[in-house]
């Protein structure tokens, strides 16, 4: 994975613990995805019965209005008799609106109470994750690039000189300050090497210099 545009590293300690993050933020997301479909599943089922209710108290009007009707063909009573059975299909179809009511409700809460349950677990993980991966490839980026020049390797053993242990300076040169400032291409290199390990890219990016 020597690509600059590849976002992970190249060096086998840092990719393991990439591959190992991104399972891990996978399967986090995947958990609370299923979570946030329960949920919404759940509410879900108080919008199918306001739908049903809404379907049957409609029903239950128009054969109320049907009678009604019927009814008022009734001598002498019929008058009486639709009354009453014209009223009590208003009621059903107040019956109906509330049960379309809830079923609209239940709809677009079902759909919030998802969201509000899966999103921010979800964003405490991926967010850090996505941060320190951009940082990562932004970082690989720039070091595969200044180690694709001479100039640019020097710089990388410079940052080398001030970000890296003592120890490991010692084991590239016995004075890698004096290396560096005499332009020895060993040292440098091997100072450039250091750095890109740092970031997680193999030595082998570097490009020779004659």
């Amino acid at each position: 994975m020597k690509s600059r545009w590849v976002p992970y590293a190249s060096t086998p300690g840092r990719l393991l613990w990439q591959v190992v993050s991104d399972v891990v933020v996978l399967t986090w997301i995947t958990i609370w995805v299923w979570v946030g479909a329960a949920v919404h599943s759940a509410v879900s089922t108080l919008a199918e019965f306001g739908y049903q209710v809404e379907s049957g108290a409609n029903g239950v009007a128009g054969n109320l209005d049907n009678a009604g009707d019927s009814a008022d063909g009734v001598p002498l009573v019929g008058g009486a008799l639709a009354g009453p059975l014209r009223g009590a299909g208003d009621a059903a179809r107040e019956i109906a609106g509330a049960g379309q009511s809830l079923g609209v409700t239940a709809g677009w809460l079902s759909w919030l109470l998802a969201l509000a349950v899966a999103a921010p677990p979800i964003l405490a993980l991926v967010m850090p994750w996505l941060f320190l991966r951009l940082r990562f490839y932004r970082r690989k980026w720039t070091a595969v690039t200044l180690s694709s020049t001479w100039a640019g390797e020097e710089l990388l053993a410079l940052r080398a000189l001030a970000n890296r242990p003592l120890p490991k300076l010692a084991a590239v040169s016995p004075d890698p300050v004096g290396a560096w400032r005499n332009q020895d291409r060993i040292a440098i290199r091997g100072l450039a090497a250091l750095e890109l390990r740092a970031s997680g890219i193999r030595a082998a990016n570097l490009k020779r210099a004659d």
